[in-house]
This record gives structure tokens, C-alpha cells and sequence, in this order.
């Protein structure tokens, strides 16, 4: 089976090397180009059709978002990746709305991106197979991008509050309390609480506690393994 074609969008020279060896870490892909700004890369992409890229927010002359409007206004035939160090939800909200299969938040750890394109190489390789899907298999398929949270999450819930708070965890890469996460993304203590305590009831992080000297002891999450 061929290796699935990959374009690194990214400025900071460093960061592209980086990307680079981890992509070509994956047994199964390949670097096919690396473009420097929001225009190189649609143009990369409209060129050379690679099955993924790798696309950063912060470009020098439009943001990843406009760069990924534009690719899918053209309809050309690639899946992308965001992988940036944007974490407002907006960004994030925008970039799923357009059709973004993951979102890796910068800095991250190699297992983290080798997860994302593993998961890739499932969804690309199942539709390179098969022309005719059933629901089992499209709901199989959506787990796997792990963009899909339980349909019943109580009314009060906010999915895309949701993703935040899981991405966010994803990218500490350590357990944390509530109000860890209420500070690092802007939400009232009591809020992140409420929404830690339901990926934890869901199975999709840990609880653990941290006892101190004195007081009461700190409920921690971390995502799970």
C-alpha cells in the first residue's frame, strides 16, 4: 500500500524540521512538501493533492482558518490536521466547522501527533477500501477521530466547552485540578469542575487526589492512556 502523502504548513523553520522527523517517524507516512505561508500551501495542496496536511493557525500572510476556508472552497481532495499553538475556542470551534479531522495544540509530545496520524491511517484507509458504509462503521469511524462525545451529554454541557477542556488536558500531558483548567482556558472554577467531572464519569479522563499538609485534599484529572 503506498504511504500517505503529508505537506508540513508551517514558518518557523525549527518547527517544520521538528514535524518533519516526527511525520516521517510514522511508519505509513511520508513529507511530500512544506509550505511556508496560508497561499503557498493552497497552492501546494491544489498541485501536488497530498491525502493530509499539517496546517499551522499563525501564518505570516493569512491564518490557517482562511487557508483551510480556501482549500475546501476549492473542494480540493485533502484532510488536514491543525497543528498550533492557538487554544481559543473560537479558533477551535472554526477549524472543526471547516472540516478539520484533529487538533494538536503546540507544544506537544511526539505521542500525541503520532496518535493523530495513526487514527488517520485508519479513517483514509478505510474509505481507500470501501465504497458503501453502514452506521455501525460510520460510528466506529467517528469514535476513532475522537471528535465524537457521548450524544448524551446532559443539555448543560457544551461540546465544544467540551473539546476545550479535553484538548487542554491532552496538551498539559499532566493531571490537573479544576481550577488549574478554569485558569488556563477562562472559565469559572466551578464550571471546569462540572465539565472534568463528566469526562471522568465517561471514562475519558482519571480522578486522582493530592493530599496536602493541611485542608482538603485536591481532586486532579488527567486524560487517560
Amino acid at each position: 500500500m503506498s504511504p500517505i502523502d503529508v505537506v508540513i504548513v508551517e514558518d518557523d523553520p525549527m518547527v517544520v524540521e521538528v514535524n518533519r522527523g516526527f511525520v516521517e517517524a510514522v511508519p505509513g507516512f511520508r513529507v511530500a512538501g512544506v509550505a511556508r505561508t496560508g497561499r503557498e500551501a493552497v497552492d501546494m495542496v491544489k498541485e501536488i493533492k497530498p491525502d493530509l496536511v499539517l496546517l499551522d493557525i499563525y501564518l505570516p500572510d493569512m491564518d490557517g482558518v482562511t487557508a483551510l476556508q480556501e482549500m475546501r472552497r476549492l473542494d480540493l481532495p485533502t484532510d488536514v490536521i491543525v497543528v498550533t499553538a492557538a487554544q481559543d475556542a473560537r479558533t477551535v470551534q472554526n477549524v472543526f466547522r471547516y472540516g478539520a479531522i484533529d487538533y494538536v495544540i503546540k507544544p506537544f509530545k511526539f505521542l500525541r501527533l503520532k496518535a493523530a496520524l495513526n487514527s488517520y491511517e485508519t479513517l483514509h484507509n478505510r474509505f481507500r477500501r470501501q465504497t458503501r458504509m453502514n452506521q455501525a462503521e460510520v460510528d466506529s469511524l467517528a469514535k476513532s477521530r475522537g471528535q465524537q462525545f457521548d450524544e448524551e451529554m446532559p443539555k448543560r454541557l457544551n461540546e465544544l466547552t467540551l473539546k476545550q477542556i479535553y484538548l487542554y488536558l491532552l496538551k498539559e500531558g499532566k493531571a490537573l485540578s479544576a481550577e488549574e483548567v478554569a485558569e488556563g482556558i477562562g472559565l469559572a472554577r466551578v464550571t471546569a469542575r462540572r465539565y472534568l467531572d463528566y469526562l471522568e464519569k465517561t471514562g475519558k479522563v482519571m480522578l486522582g487526589m493530592q493530599y496536602g499538609s493541611i485542608g482538603r485534599p485536591v481532586n486532579r484529572y488527567k486524560v487517560r492512556e
